[in-house]
């Protein structure tokens, strides 16, 4: 991010905040299941909600006490959820390239915009890798408060993802 000049008057200087991409890659992680099921059970949003209202959302406000999400909800291709002091956000898939890789976007209410890769790659016949990147576009004050939880962030959110029950 940089301040741009916008313009002058009356000798005083008005600036833009210009956003910039983060990019946060996680570990690889090894995932005891098929690549094939892995993907299905991560491409449909419906399978996360009972997992993610039964304790994830507990979990992730112990970890970062500031942020507090409520009010989850999805259906097949997008999940939305509300966080204290910033309203309804939501995410939705907006790719999928079959058993490889799934694309998910932000779809508002966030004080960034998100594009998020969960990417697959078979290792055994009832073995697969998965690895994740986060882009996030956001203003130098915003990285300032969330950069180093989103590194972190996107290594737990991985080491979950590596251990849900896949059917």
């Amino acid at each position: 991010m940089s301040w741009a000049p916008l313009f002058s008057w009356g000798g005083v200087f008005f600036y833009i905040i210009v956003m910039s991409v983060s990019k946060y890659v996680s570990e690889v992680k090894f995932i005891g299941h098929n690549q094939e099921v892995v993907f299905n059970y991560l491409s449909n949003f419906e399978n996360l909600s009972a997992y993610v209202n039964e304790g994830l959302l507990q979990k992730v406000t112990e970890q970062i006490p500031q942020i507090k999400i409520s009010d989850f909800t999805s259906d097949k291709d997008s999940c939305s959820f509300r966080i204290a002091g910033f309203g309804l956000a939501g995410i939705q898939i907006t790719g999928r390239e079959a058993f490889k890789s799934i694309k998910i976007e932000s779809t508002g209410g966030l004080p960034l915009n998100i594009t998020f890769w969960i990417q697959l790659l078979p290792v055994e016949a009832d073995k697969c890798k998965m690895r994740l990147t986060l882009h996030a576009d956001m203003n130098m004050m915003i990285k300032m408060m969330v950069g180093k939880k989103l590194e972190d962030g996107i290594n737990q959110l991985a080491e979950v993802l590596a251990r849900l029950p896949y059917k």
